[in-house]
């Protein structure tokens, strides 16, 4: 095996962990050419991915593979490289580097002695942390656009029907994407059409924030989404203030921009808050303006192989644009089957 393939197989650990805000890590220890033991970092506060692949083996002169610099700072852990350090690691060889100022890993593992290369698979290992690399390096968080449609691109019929245009494993691969996600996020149109509860219902997985944009605070106060109070509620000014007292203990409210909520600002809210990453489930108008705007960082379709024709619910309903210039360019970089459904994964250009 060479350094790709241990490098893969760390980053297959990585994607194990539940790790957010912190980034995915995975680990893999290397002697003699053999593997001896791997590690991921499973949970905000629990031990990295370095530790785990160190402990309960002689890692004298092993090589160590691992998705991500090591950390060499005192935060919920200890230090990474002193771990490496006092376990005789000889080499280290990372994906890529950590972005944020406190982390000199490289140079303290350098400076002991340890051989350190960089760069294997870096690609691949930025995908892993899309969602750490945008927060640590703008503050704001990473946001992924998210929709079921038809091949014809209608996400409803004339009457609002949506249920289900996708098969059950689509739905399935969409709550474990809530699950991995901070914070899931429609508008109040699609609270008082669909009541959805907005939760992750797949084993082990984690509620996440649900946002909801309201302008003028219509959401219902029996609402499935208010079921606990983990609800960010977006309003703007001139929202019903009757409405605002009666969610008191429901729901935190925001109050951004002036006729209708600041898309942009409350993004740099919710980075504020730690929130990392964004998955909008909106309708046609919230998927509109959030593409519109270029806020969205990643765009998750769901096909079905089905066809809405006529003057049902498109995907995205706006203003339009005058030419094809001002189409929003994509890079796909995935397609596979999910059930009888075609999922497909785009990047708008960085």
């Amino acid at each position: 095996m060479n350094d790709e393939d241990h490098m893969r197989r760390a980053l297959e650990l990585s994607l194990q962990g539940r790790p957010s805000p912190n980034p995915y890590v995975g680990a893999v220890l290397v002697k003699d050419g053999m593997v001896i033991s791997g590690g991921y970092h499973r949970k905000a506060g629990m031990p990295h991915a370095e530790v785990e692949a160190l402990r309960g083996v002689d890692a004298r002169g092993a090589v160590l593979y691992v998705t991500l610099e090591p950390c060499s700072h005192y935060g919920r852990t200890p230090p990474c490289t002193k771990a490496i350090i006092g376990a005789g690691v000889s080499e280290v060889v990372y994906g890529i580097d950590d972005p944020t100022d406190k982390v000199k890993g490289r140079e303290e593992l350098e400076a002991a002695g340890v051989k350190v290369r960089s760069g294997v698979l870096a690609a691949e290992c930025e995908r892993v942390n899309e969602v750490f690399l945008k927060h640590s390096r703008t503050g704001r968080p990473f946001v992924v656009l998210k929709a079921a449609l038809t091949l014809d691109g209608q996400i409803a019929t004339k009457t609002g029907e949506s249920r289900w245009i996708t098969s059950e494993e689509s739905r399935r691969v969409v709550h474990e994407l809530r699950g991995r996600y901070d914070a899931v996020l429609v508008g109040i149109n699609t609270v008082l059409k669909d009541n959805p509860r907005l939760t992750c219902r797949v084993e082990g997985g984690r509620d996440p924030l649900r946002v909801v944009l309201d302008s003028r605070l219509r959401i219902p106060l029996d609402a499935k989404v208010l079921a606990d109070r983990n609800v960010l509620v977006a309003a703007a000014e001139g929202y019903d203030r009757k409405k605002m007292g009666e969610l008191e203990g429901k729901a935190e409210v925001v109050v951004l921009g002036k006729d209708k909520v600041d898309l942009d600002g409350l993004l740099t809210e919710l980075g504020r808050r730690g929130v990392t990453s964004v998955l909008v489930e909106g309708g046609s108008t919230v998927n509109y303006s959030f593409a519109k705007a270029g806020l969205v960082d990643k765009f998750i379709f769901f096909m079905a192989p089905k066809l809405l024709p006529g003057g049902n619910t498109p995907v995205f309903r706006g203003e339009g644009m005058a030419g094809l210039d001002e189409a929003v360019r994509l890079k796909v970089t995935g397609v596979k089957n999910v059930g009888e459904d075609l999922m497909v994964e785009a990047y708008p250009p960085r």
